[in-house]
């Protein structure tokens, strides 16, 4: 029987990419942007002060400026939000859980405002594995579904359908989720 250390270090073992060097088909930067292919896997924490708005129609259902970025090779940085600075209220628990090999257990939440129901829209995880303390109980938000802005720009949400990444003007790709991208 296969440990699930095993498994998770066979699934941790699987990437082509690390971020230890560019490939060659990864678009180079320009002044002022990051290339997603030197973010490392596993993935970094990092604080964000910028101003992070996420709305659902004409409902606000987060601000802050105490955001973390988690970012990841091959993909644009998922912004993951302090419960203190989210209208939870407008907020319930979504069936369903996925796995993720770096972080751990992810739970879904839905937006539900008076005006109207989303599902499935944001994601947390409760109780990540240890390197992952820094984003405990904070909440990620699909920008392909939520107007997400990161200092009054617009996000744009990352190629695929499951992928969670919010794509700025100051990050480069090309990015995971794009056709032909399974093994980045």
């Amino acid at each position: 029987m296969t440990s699930m250390t095993d498994r998770l270090a066979r699934s941790r073992a699987m990437w082509q990419h690390v971020g230890d060097e560019r490939p060659p088909f990864a678009a180079k930067p320009k002044a002022n942007q990051e290339s997603v292919w030197d973010y490392p896997r596993p993935p970094r924490c990092e604080l964000d002060p910028r101003e992070v708005i996420v709305r659902a129609g004409t409902a606000e259902i987060a601000r802050t400026r105490r955001a973390v970025r988690v970012l990841e090779t091959a993909s644009p940085p998922t912004f993951y939000l302090p419960p203190e600075d989210i209208q939870l209220a407008l907020l319930e628990r979504a069936p369903g859980r996925s796995g993720c090999e770096w972080k751990g257990v992810a739970g879904y939440w839905s937006v539900v405002t008076p005006a109207l129901r989303v599902d499935a829209v944001g994601w947390s995880y409760d109780d990540p594995y240890p390197e992952f303390a820094a984003i405990r109980g904070f909440i990620s938000f699909y920008p392909a579904q939520l107007e997400c802005f990161v200092d009054g720009v617009r996000v744009q949400p990352q190629p695929g359908r499951f992928y969670g990444g919010w794509v700025t003007p100051e990050i480069a790709g090309p990015f995971k989720g794009e056709p032909g991208s399974e093994g980045w």
